[in-house]
């Protein structure tokens, strides 16, 4: 059955966002390549600053609402500055990708128990499909993984960051680009604290500018506000899920530009999270609890 325009419009800025999100690891990989880890991350954020200030100039607006400050700077703490620096030092100490991402698939399932006053088990059925998936996707990448108490401790510290910082965006019922300016300023505060005691190179090559130009414009500002529109006009259960596609469209990103074929099991990964996610979306979220400010 062919879609009609209003199911394309609804469907339009996912499937950007997803496509988006996903590219972000094959040109981190590349500017990384070519820059050390805090370096690119902290020009990363200069970048995306530096856009976004000339957005806020153009708009003339500079700050959130009033009395919405100390929420969107808690955002800014939680999901720009911490959600970001806890799973650059994971990767840092040692964990792998896959990991990562096994345990960020927690997010959902503990938004779910956080915000939606009854626990509906089909969602949480297709939620664990589709983490199962996930797992198959990235099962590579968990048979290779070396654990430690700091790496894991730093991988929960990142999964409590990016899900109390989504529950929290969720409660600012204002445009993304009011606040976005300031939680960037937040989270690039946050990295220059870090910087002096990390290693800090870049080499001035094709490598680095490209993949931090991508980063710090497409990703940073265009990829989030993407993200914040969801997070504002969706169910927040519904958006965070979204998350478990994107192993598979970055190895299908990969596939499709650098050769690299994806795994049977991850096919079977991506079918898994495809059911999954169908499961979730179909069945209806019972009413949310009020997020306290």
């Amino acid at each position: 059955m062919l879609l009609n325009k209003s199911t394309w419009v609804a469907l339009g800025p996912t499937a950007l966002f997803v496509l988006l999100w996903s590219s972000g690891a094959i040109f981190s990989s590349w500017g990384l390549q070519h820059a050390s880890a805090f370096a690119f991350l902290f020009l990363r954020f200069v970048m995306a600053c530096v856009v976004l200030g000339l957005l806020a100039s153009y708009r003339r607006r500079w700050l959130p609402a009033l009395g919405s400050r100390r929420r969107v700077v808690m955002v800014g703490i939680l999901l720009t500055g911490g959600y970001t620096i806890f799973y650059l030092l994971s990767l840092d100490q040692g964990i792998t990708p896959g990991v990562l991402a096994t345990v960020l698939g927690v997010q959902p399932i503990l938004t779910l128990l956080l915000v939606e006053r009854r626990v509906s088990w089909m969602r949480i059925a297709g939620l664990l499909l589709a983490l199962g998936g996930l797992t198959l996707v990235v099962l590579e990448s968990l048979l290779a993984a070396r654990f430690s108490l700091l790496g894991m401790s730093l991988t929960l510290a990142a999964l409590a960051c990016i899900t109390l910082g989504s529950i929290f965006q969720k409660g600012l019922q204002q445009a993304p680009m009011d606040v976005l300016p300031l939680q960037y300023l937040i989270g690039l505060l946050m990295c220059l604290l870090f910087v002096p005691f990390q290693p800090f190179e870049y080499e001035l090559t094709v490598g680095f500018i490209v993949p931090l130009i991508y980063m710090g414009v497409v990703i940073s500002v265009l990829a989030t506000l993407l993200l914040y529109r969801l997070i504002r006009a969706g169910n927040l259960v519904n958006v965070t899920s979204l998350f478990y596609l994107v192993p598979g469209v970055t190895a299908g990103l990969d596939y499709l530009f650098l050769g690299n074929r994806m795994a049977p099991l991850s096919l079977l990964g991506m079918l898994a999270i495809l059911a999954g996610l169908a499961l979730v979306f179909r069945t209806p979220a019972a009413s949310g609890r009020p997020v306290a400010d």
